[in-house]
């Protein structure tokens, strides 16, 4: 199934310089600086949000819902990440958190922690069947799904085929609304997702495949912190406690997906970078036999994504002592039922075109892959980026896939100008003119 991928990550051109920084952090090379402007290559994108974490004037943005559009809808669902609770200093007590929300607007709160201890519970049973591929991979985090899709389409068979707990969560907070209201129909609620990350929004507005989203907003955790400031009172706690415990609440940090699994071959790895790194050793086989894989685009988990507010090591570190005192769970699958319900998996992957794919024709594909190769031995090879392209392999791809002219490379074009200067004057030297 072909399904256009709605983007979340934008450009502010005006604000934009041409500085490269964007260029050299993008993890895909989705970026070229054109004009003095940077270009974002749609097709390449996967909304990881490193451009808007490195650029420092602010050209970079995140496309989320604004917080007034709650309002378009009758019965108003919050859906908290885990995240958020590590935004605030000195909580211990979500309860505060979660009135807050209610005193902002909201109609009801349906906590992801909570999702994330029914995916939790799936997954450990997920990894009972047989004939499953071994790793298996999270899909919790949709850049690495996305890039997984993209860059690493042997490994797809690797991915867990289990809704994320943001998914779970919607649909089970829309569910319990229309029990408890069935005077409301399906349109009237909106389930409105509190993000630590862009690539949620793009999530939601694209779907997965044939699957598509229960969530209806996006809504910039940042933007919802300073709403809550203004409204939390220490004294005033929501009179629903929290529904979830330390392991839907650990969801937030790398490895906490992983150590509610109870086996001890597991990887957690963090930040897109390292998250390249172990899913090149997974494609090559060169990787200890581990059962389950979590990766998180984002340092230090989703306390680390670009749409919160604290740094993550002390959000990290509020997380651990917010959790102290709370049970280890309050979410598991009914007694007596040992199976996960169908509408917990998604049955499909998006048909998107691998990065490394030249051509849908192998025979081109290979022909334009030996002339950037020889064109790749022509260039400099110090990977300036003053051709606009990250390195000279991708500027040597951009030219024979006629995005680019080799004079664009100041380097090669200064020793032209030379050798030009040279055969004018008759082989004097430039140096002695």
């Amino acid at each position: 199934m072909n399904t256009a991928y709605i983007h979340s990550v934008s450009l502010d051109a005006d604000k934009c310089t041409g500085c490269t920084t964007c260029m050299k952090h993008c993890p895909t090379e989705a970026i070229r600086i054109r004009g003095g402007c940077a270009e974002i290559d749609a097709e390449r994108c996967i909304d990881c949000g490193e451009c808007i974490r490195n650029c420092t004037h602010n050209a970079k943005k995140s496309i989320c819902n604004l917080f007034d559009e709650i309002n378009s809808f009758k019965y108003k669902i919050a859906l908290p990440a885990p995240s958020l609770f590590a935004q605030f200093d000195n909580l211990d007590n979500i309860g505060y958190v979660l009135q807050g929300l209610l005193d902002i607007g909201f109609d009801d709160v349906f906590e992801v922690a909570k999702g994330a201890e029914l995916v939790s519970a799936y997954t450990r049973l997920y990894l009972q069947a047989e004939g499953i591929k071994k790793p298996v991979i999270s899909t919790a985090c949709p850049v690495v799904t996305r890039l997984i899709v993209l860059r690493f389409p042997f490994l797809k068979d690797n991915l867990i085929p289990l809704l994320p707990p943001m998914e779970v969560a919607a649909a089970l907070a829309r569910k319990k609304a229309m029990n408890e209201h069935p005077e409301l129909k399906r349109e009237d609620i909106g389930v409105c997702f509190i993000s630590p990350c862009p690539a949620k929004m793009s999530y939601a507005r694209t779907g997965f495949g044939s699957y598509k989203s229960e969530v209806d907003l996006v809504i910039s955790m940042s933007e919802i912190y300073f709403q809550l400031l203004n409204v939390m009172k220490r004294e005033k706690v929501c009179d629903m406690p929290s529904q979830a415990g330390r392991i839907g609440l650990s969801w937030a940090i790398c490895g906490g997906e992983a150590s509610a699994l109870i086996n001890d071959k597991i990887i957690a790895a963090d930040g897109i970078n390292n998250v390249i790194s172990v899913l090149d050793q997974i494609e090559d086989g060169n990787i200890p036999p581990v059962d389950f894989v979590e990766l998180n685009a984002c340092p230090g988990g989703c306390v680390g994504g670009v749409l919160t507010i604290e740094n993550p090591f002390v959000a990290k570190n509020r997380l651990h002592t917010l959790r102290r005192y709370m049970p280890v769970s309050l979410n598991s699958m009914p007694e007596g039922e040992n199976y996960i319900p169908n509408s917990c998996f998604f049955t499909d992957f998006p048909n998107y075109k691998p990065l490394n794919r030249l051509s849908d024709n192998i025979g081109e594909s290979m022909r334009l892959m030996a002339q950037i190769q020889a064109l790749r031995k022509e260039l400099p090879g110090i990977d300036c980026g003053s051709c606009g392209a990250p390195n000279c392999r991708a500027f040597a791809e951009d030219i024979v896939l006629g995005h680019a002219d080799r004079n664009d490379c100041i380097i090669a074009y200064k020793e032209f100008i030379k050798k030009y200067i040279r055969e004018y004057s008759g082989g004097e030297s430039v140096e002695s003119q």
